[in-house]
């Protein structure tokens, strides 16, 4: 017995210790895989949040202590924000996936599904308290102490006959006004008109207070103080615009009386307070709206009014513009337009012609203005009220209609400019030029600076300068407001700051500036590798703040850890994200601007740092790091980078499935380019053996090297991750464009990568596929013209006639297509009438004849980008010419499918595709007999 006991136990701890056997992954692991969408670190740093959510199912929302241990976690959690005092996480709470599907399949009503909660931790307790019924709420970023929320009002359920309704309950919810009617009046409820009942706590004490029927709220920026708008509850509150002291606990009434309130204001301070309101019942359109203003202590007064002085006749304060104070000056910035158009109500509108009327010379092509409708309806004009001398001023006009503050709103003049006389060419040059003003502040009077610029022009912080990048001769320009006086900055010669890279027939566009520093002392420029200081007044030459950056091949960029910090403070150490152009690894960097020295490498090596975030009151940093086989979880550490700790692990399950490998390949393009792409091997990856590739790229992609691509069932690509643990390589080369032969080019590099690979003796030649999409999906639909080595390819949503494509219309923008093959992405780099024996070479339905390749297209009908019917000219092409294919169309979805169960379908599909020519699986039934219009309902033919 106990010889049978000892050979149990040896067996047992055996079998422990066998590996854990991992295995391939399929199409539906795919959805289980989780991102991090969402991170938070508190002011101090003492406190860390994240929200992880899986392709398909419910989001967590975890939170970490500062010494990066898990502190609490919370289901369906979404929309986290960590009080200014880190006392508090305030969230989001969900319906389960799960429950929401089930109440669909039951058909029912959308008002009786589940609502939104709100979740608030309580960091100290480790107490969570939520809310029900959640409509909205806001938290205060710069201090702490409060929350305000509304709830969505409590329905009555219907009762059985003879019996009362019954009201349902809610946390933290006001009771309805009694259901019975008051001197005959039925009760005000709460509705969009009415307002919801608004709830302020005291996140310290607890205390809440309401305000009834609030239609609008908002917290100070940097007082303790809220604002809201209420319509009244017809007894003691009466409707108006109340202004919150949340310290005193007081009121102040800033407007009194029934009126519709909008785009509430107040500067930091709360002091100043700013609203429009109407009174007129009956003004539905929206022409009636007042501004109101209060500088000091008491009410709001009218500031501008229809018919004001100041105010263009016809035009009226428009409800759509945002209300902005200037930092220290006595100005209210607002927005007017002219008076809405009002319909005509005595014509039924179907006795109203319904016609679209396109007119040759018109600036915006007419489809650009459909799409652009309901914005362009919308647009205003800026004008501003000088608090201090009671004037008001147009800014703003309709042939000078964009406006650009300056100093925050400080400066004696603003920046004003006009796309509308260069509108027409845009529509076949794919960029903007302007006219530009200067505008005072106080008279209105404008200085013109610029005609037909090819730019767009920006204000530095300080309001100094204006500061543009040219294209047409790749140089940096300021211009001196004060003196009056333009300084070209930069010459192609001295420095060139232009895209090296650039490899479409237009002229090359900049890397963006890395900004300027305190008090506009000076402007931090990029060119390939470097940063560069440049004097605005050009009074030296540029200066390498980085140094080494081409010498090492280092691509050198500044991490701005504040966005609310408008300038570059030289007093403080600076802190890079650089990428080796010859490793393709990464590396964080510090950086003394008033040193010459090089930068110091923190932490670097052969993976892909993301970019850090950064306590605001701490040097407490979160970071990811990353390879093709690690996922980005998040690192806690410091400024100085020694000590890491890990806080997220978002996939554990990746430990179950079979892992693949990336690296770098280099070899020579037909044209003599040194080329670079990316090699992805299978698990266990023998050299002696011949495996089955699938090449997919789109244009560059080597500096990928050390992403991490989060496997999905992804909506127009192949997933490297299912493929790689699946058995093949997959190949992603370099692509190196000339202009006028984008088809040549693509063939040109990717053909010997492919060659250079197969010699190496790995790669099964009769059993290599192509995908790619949209741009891809043409390149790859143009190598099947040219090539019979591809056993199988895919082509989503490609363009195979450029004639056709050339003359037509983006529908999710409106905008022509032409100048993306003048001047872009499809580089021919004329117009079709001077290269039209480009645009046929190029074209890939010409030679159709002469593929030999099975082709599975995706091509789906509400595709706003390119055409679905360039889809349909592909598959009756090879219809017609008894060469197999499929084309499959995800019903209603744009450029590529974005539901789910669709995303998941096309990748079944594909894979089916491939493993059939590739592996040499079982044709699936939709390949072999296609799903019957009458039966797509009932099978999916897999």
């Amino acid at each position: 017995m106990r010889r049978i006991a000892l050979l149990c136990l040896i067996l047992l701890f055996g079998q422990q210790a066998l590996p854990q056997v991992q295995r391939a992954l399929t199409i539906d692991d795919l959805t289980r895989w989780n991102r991090i969408t969402e991170k938070a670190v508190s002011d101090d740093g003492s406190l860390t949040a994240f929200k992880t959510e899986p392709w398909t199912g419910d989001p967590v929302v975890t939170l970490y202590d500062k010494d990066a241990k898990l502190k609490a976690s919370f289901n369906c959690a979404t929309g986290i924000k960590l009080t200014a005092d880190s006392r508090f996480l305030i969230f989001t709470i969900k319906p389960k996936e799960a429950n929401v599907t089930e109440l669909k399949l039951k058909k029912t009503k959308k008002e009786d599904m589940p609502l939104d909660m709100l979740g608030i931790y309580d960091v100290t307790k480790g107490v969570t308290d939520t809310v029900t019924r959640l409509k909205s709420y806001k938290v205060p970023s710069k201090w702490s102490g409060w929350i305000s929320f509304q709830t969505e009002p409590v329905k009555e359920k219907a009762a059985p006959k003879g019996e009362s309704p019954v009201k349902e309950s809610s946390e933290a919810k006001m009771e309805n006004p009694e259901a019975k009617k008051e001197n005959g009046k039925k009760p005000k409820t709460e509705s969009a008109d009415n307002g919801y009942a608004l709830l302020i706590r005291n996140l310290n004490t607890g205390a809440t207070d309401t305000v009834k029927f609030v239609t609008e709220y908002m917290f100070v920026t940097e007082a303790e103080m809220l604002m809201c708008a209420t319509t009244g509850d017809d007894k003691t509150l009466e409707p108006g615009v109340l202004m919150i002291d949340l310290k005193k606990g007081t009121r102040t009434a800033l407007y009194t009386g029934k009126a519709k309130f909008k785009q509430l204001a107040a500067d930091k301070t709360g002091e100043r307070a700013a609203f429009i309101a109407t009174s007129d019942e009956k003004d539905k359109a929206g022409n009636t709206y007042s501004l109101y203003c209060r500088t000091g202590k008491g009410a709001a007064v009218v500031a501008a009014a229809p018919g004001s002085a100041g105010i263009p006749e016809g035009w009226i304060i428009n409800e759509n513009a945002r209300l902005t104070f200037g930092e220290k000056s006595r100005r209210l910035f607002f927005g007017t337009s002219p008076a809405y158009k009002l319909k005509d109500t005595t014509i039924l509108d179907e006795d109203r012609p319904n016609v679209d009327v396109w007119h040759y010379a018109e600036g915006k092509l007419h489809t650009a203005q459909v799409i652009a409708k309901s914005r362009d309806s919308k647009k205003t004009y800026m004008a501003v009220y000088h608090t201090d001398l009671n004037k008001v001023l147009q800014l703003a006009t309709s042939e000078m209609p964009e406006v650009q503050l300056i100093d925050k709103g400080d400066a004696p003049k603003l920046l004003a400019s006009s796309y509308l006389p260069y509108e027409l060419e845009s529509m076949w040059e794919g960029n903007q030029h302007y006219d530009i003003w200067l505008v005072d502040a106080i008279t209105g009077t404008t200085q013109k600076l610029k005609e037909n610029l090819n730019a767009r022009m920006r204000v530095s912080p300080a309001g100094k300068y204006l500061y543009w990048y040219q294209s047409s001769d790749s140089s940096w320009y300021s211009y001196d407001i004060a003196g009056d006086r333009e300084y070209r900055l930069t010459t192609p010669e001295t420095l060139p700051c232009y895209n090296e890279l650039n490899d479409v027939p237009d002229l090359p566009d900049l890397y963006q500036p890395a900004g300027w520093l305190k008090d506009d002392k000076a402007f931090l420029i990029s060119d390939r590798y470097d940063i560069w200081s440049l004097d605005p007044m050009a009074g030296r030459a540029p200066v390498n703040v980085t140094g080494n950056g081409r010498s090492s091949k280092v691509t050198y960029r500044l991490i701005d850890f504040d966005p609310e910090n408008d300038y570059i403070d030289p007093a403080v150490k600076q802190y890079l994200l650089g990428l080796n152009g010859i490793t393709k690894g990464s590396a964080y960097y510090s950086l003394d601007l008033k040193k010459k020295d090089f930068p110091i490498q923190l932490k670097g090596g052969n993976f892909n740092l993301g970019m850090p975030a950064k306590a605001l009151k701490s040097d407490v940093i979160i970071y990811t790091k990353e390879d093709f086989g690690i996922f980005p979880d998040y690192i806690f550490s410091d400024l100085s980078f020694k000590g890491e700790k890990r806080l997220t692990s978002a996939n554990p399950q990746q430990k179950e499935f079979l892992w693949g490998t990336a690296e770098k390949v280099k070899w020579i393009s037909l044209d003599g380019w040194e080329v670079e792409g990316l090699l992805y091997k299978p698990a266990n990856f023998d050299p002696a053996k011949k495996y089955p590739m699938i090449v997919n790229f789109y244009e560059k992609s080597s500096t990928e090297l050390y992403r991490h691509r989060i496997p999905e069932a992804g909506r127009s690509t192949i997933d490297y991750h299912y493929y790689t643990s699946n058995g093949y390589l997959v190949f992603n080369p370099d692509i190196y464009y000339t202009d006028g032969y984008p088809g040549q080019s693509c063939y040109n590099c990717v053909m010997p990568g492919i060659m250079s690979l197969i010699e190496q003796g790995f790669v099964d030649e009769k059993r290599i596929g192509a995908q790619g999409h949209s741009w891809g999906g043409y390149q790859v639909a143009y190598l099947a013209t040219r090539t019979s080595l591809f056993a199988a390819i895919e082509s989503g949503a490609p363009v195979v006639n450029m004639y056709s494509a050339y003359g037509g219309i983006r529908w999710e923008s409106g905008a022509n297509r032409s100048m993306q093959y003048e001047h872009q992405q499809s580089r021919i780099g004329a117009t079709i009438w001077e290269a039209p024996q480009r645009y046929w070479e190029n074209s890939p339905l010409f030679s159709i004849d002469k593929v030999t390749t099975p082709i599975l297209i995706m091509s789906n009908d509400a595709d706003g980008a390119v055409p679905w019917y360039q889809g349909i000219e592909y598959f009756i092409a090879m219809r017609r010419l008894g060469k197999p294919a499929w084309l499959l169309n995800y019903n209603g979805e744009p450029h590529w499918p974005l539901k789910v169960p669709n995303k998941v379908d096309f990748q079944k599909r594909m894979s089916q595709f491939f493993n059939h020519y590739l592996k040499g699986e079982p044709m699936p039934q939709w390949m072999k007999e296609g799903v019957s219009a009458t039966e797509k309902d009932f099978t999916l033919g897999y």
